[in-house]
């Protein structure tokens, strides 16, 4: 068995939940927070036997396609009057980590 954790923006999540969920893959949805956007983020921790590994993943690829979007980044502070330009950052996918399980029970 294999604990595969996806971590993908909150726009993404509903989505994949209810693709996974489709598919009969079980999973648990943490709340989290991105550290460069500060924007929301979703953490999913799914159970898988190893067998469906690629296809959990590929679920997820097809779901989570990184985009482009264009953001204004906040100036330094409330006195600061030094307004920043709009640029152009890559958002969505998924950073995805499989961790083997020794033990697994569900009670």
């Amino acid at each position: 068995m294999k604990m595969v954790m996806a971590v993908v923006q909150d726009s993404d999540a509903a989505r994949l939940i209810e693709e996974l969920n489709d598919n009969k893959f079980g999973v648990t949805k943490l709340a989290s927070t991105g550290g460069f956007l500060k924007n929301g983020n979703t953490t999913l921790m799914i159970g898988v036997e190893e067998e469906r590994i690629e296809a959990l993943i590929n679920i997820i690829k097809k779901v989570c396609q990184p985009r482009k979007q264009i953001i204004t980044p906040f100036p330094g502070g409330t006195v600061d009057p030094y307004v920043p330009n709009p640029i152009e950052v890559t958002v969505g996918g998924a950073a995805v980590f499989v961790l083997n399980i020794e033990r697994f029970e569900k009670i």
